[in-house]
């Protein structure tokens, strides 16, 4: 195919995006319905035609000169590699049957137009992302996935709180792209170029120190996107927008960009011992942090968010490890379950009659259609890490990275990841047991659930099972073939013996097991919430958004009531209107003077003729007396 053609990819969700923007609200509600999804849908048919010319060196294609400035051109341009073309296919494929499900599950709202805009456009900035060939094209991802994640968290905008949740996710990832801005100009200026390949290619020839410094920056920027510690805040209130939103965001697009921008940057951020461990520490600490919050979590799909903070903890470790394969992996494993499970989420909440506290749910295995169950149950099964899962090769390969890491120090982001699985294992059968299992616990009756809503839950469902077959090991048989797709973008090979590989499998299985049995003895019969402090404490996020509120936003707040009142008010405007009242009070002098009558200006002509006569004979008395 012409490599031209390329652009197509992003600009077919660009294009129905403008058509529904402008049109939407116009035509029949199945114009843009049609749009939406076609928009995404011919993405998808295009990645797979294309999928040829993601080998070797890889495709690039470009548009057009975007900017000239002497020796400097800077083209649109795009990349279409090793890998760029998984994740290509994985942000379409799941980004379409999400659409699809979108048509049933907003069926009743009314200002449909502008979902299914901004949906297409998270799509296309999310594909800028994954295509760009330089630094311009990426930060134009970068930021339009920020934009649209605002508009469509905060979609229902009229609840004040959906609104702040929008603002919220904007403000904190802007932090990110603060830092993320910095180490992409510092690159340029180092090495002369945007293009990402030439600053890969120069990256040894950068001082070690200056290594440190930018991965540091990369990584503060990934965390932004990737709601990784400290700036990690945001995602568990993204909850506000329709479920929908919440599958795109945590499985194919915005969640797994912070993901994406370290392997992409690999060849720069593995020179630096230092930032690869800063990488993994980040990705344990949020992973473990991540999963006690979820422990806690009464809303279902509060308990999913932080379940995705914890599972990108893992893809941090996994590329801190040096196997960008692994985290890969993990991340297109975790696309298909993450968002089987929050579109089952959604059907739940309907079944529920629109309840979200899993407390008040109970019985909806025998309440809803049965294949709910199973394709919840299918994406649990892959979360909590079950043997032979996707979900559980994927993580098992990124636990045997860390376990025969040559660093000391591995050893104890492999126990933090292993204690990692066996919670996130507790808190996922919790929630089956709590959503499924006993009576029904809630007062509202059920919503009908459209065919839409149920039936691309399948495909995902079954992808999340089957996953692990991309990069089946090769100790159970497998060829590891993403591994071999991915070549020399792969990272460092994991270099282990079946015995330690089989005690780990054995270790992670067992993990799955005792998750699952603390669960059933916990909440297999119905037991209400605990309420105490340390609960109360994880329900919070660790009181996050308290530490957060302390440490800036009350001191900003102060900060501006100082210059607002003390400079503003006081000293600017004090003395702006001092000025004012002055000249006012003059004038008012002069008006005084100015009656409008003519014998009051006689008057006044005749006292001063008399003054100055009086003045005048003064002076002559005395100049008389000197002579």
């Amino acid at each position: 195919m012409n490599e031209s053609l390329l652009f197509l990819i992003p600009l077919l969700p660009l294009l129905c995006a403008v058509l529904n923007m402008f049109f939407g609200m116009r035509l029949p509600r199945l114009f843009a319905e049609t749009m939406a999804v076609t928009g995404v849908a011919g993405a998808f048919v295009l990645t797979l035609l294309f999928w040829g010319q993601g080998g070797g060196e890889g495709t690039r294609a470009v548009l057009f000169s975007w900017l000239s400035s002497g020796s400097l051109e800077v083209s649109f341009a795009l990349n279409f590699d090793r890998l760029a073309a998984p994740m290509t296919l994985m942000v379409t494929g799941v980004a379409t049957l999400i659409h699809l499900y979108a048509v049933g599950y907003m069926h009743g709202e009314d200002d449909y137009a502008r979902f299914y805009s901004l949906l297409n456009l998270f799509v296309f900035a999310m594909l800028m992302i994954v295509l760009a060939d330089n630094l311009l094209v990426l930060f134009l991802g970068w930021e339009g996935v920020g934009l649209c994640s605002y508009g469509l968290i905060g979609f229902w905008y009229r609840k004040l709180e959906n609104a702040k949740a929008g603002t919220k996710a904007f403000l904190v990832t802007r932090v990110g792209d603060v830092f993320l801005g910095i180490a992409l100009l510092w690159l340029f200026t180092l090495t002369g170029t945007l293009s990402i390949s030439a600053i890969n290619a120069q990256a040894a020839t950068i001082s070690p120190g200056v290594v440190i410094a930018l991965s540091l920056l990369l990584l503060l920027g990934a965390c932004g996107k990737s709601a990784q510690l400290p700036l990690m805040t945001w995602l568990a209130d993204a909850m506000a927008g329709p479920t929908p939103v919440s599958a795109l965001i945590h499985a194919a697009t915005m969640v797994t960009a912070g993901v994406y921008l370290l392997c992409r940057f690999f060849p720069l951020v593995s020179l630096s011992a230092v930032a690869m461990t800063a990488i993994t520490a980040i990705g344990a600490l949020t992973a473990i942090y991540a999963a006690t919050c979820a422990m806690a979590q009464r809303e279902i799909k509060r308990v999913l968010a932080y379940s995705t903070m914890s599972q990108v903890g893992y893809m941090f470790m996994a590329v801190g490890a040096g196997t960008v394969a692994g985290a890969m992996f993990h991340l297109l494993t975790h696309a298909f379950f993450k968002a089987v499970l929050f579109m089952a989420a959604g059907c739940v909440i309907h079944l529920a009659d629109n309840e979200n506290d899993i407390f008040k749910m109970g019985g909806l295995a025998r309440r809803g259609p049965p294949e709910l169950f199973w394709v919840f149950l299918a994406g649990a099964v892959c979360l909590a890490g079950l043997p032979l899962t996707g979900g559980f090769f994927s993580k098992d390969g990124i636990l045997l990275a860390l376990f025969s890491h040559p660093d000391p120090v591995y050893r104890v982001f492999w126990l933090i990841g292993v204690v990692t699985a066996l919670l996130t294992a507790f808190y996922t059968f919790r929630l089956v047991y709590l959503v499924f299992a006993g009576e029904y616990r809630g007062a509202g009756h059920p919503h009908a659930i459209p065919l839409l809503m149920r039936w691309p839950l399948w495909p995902l469902a079954l992808l999340g099972l089957g996953g692990g077959l991309l990069n089946l090991p090769a100790f159970v048989g497998g060829g590891e073939a993403l591994h071999h797709w991915y070549g020399t973008l792969a990272g460092l090979e994991v270099d282990a013996s079946q015995e330690v590989e089989w005690m780990l499998v054995g270790l992670a299985a067992a993990l799955t097991g005792g998750g699952w049995f603390a669960a059933r003895w916990r909440y297999r019969s119905y037991r209400p919430p605990l309420d105490n402090a340390v609960s109360r404490f994880l329900l919070s996020g660790w009181r996050a958004d308290a530490l957060v509120d302390c440490l800036f936003v009350r001191p900003f707040a102060a900060m501006a009531r100082f210059c607002s009142t003390g400079c503003d008010r006081t000293l600017f405007d004090g003395t702006i209107n001092g000025l004012g009242r002055l000249a006012t009070s003059w004038s008012n002098l002069l008006v005084l003077l100015t009656t409008g009558r003519l014998t009051s200006y006689l008057s006044a002509f005749a006292w001063g003729f008399l003054v100055l006569l009086g003045w005048f004979l003064l002076k002559l008395v005395n100049g008389g007396g000197h002579g």
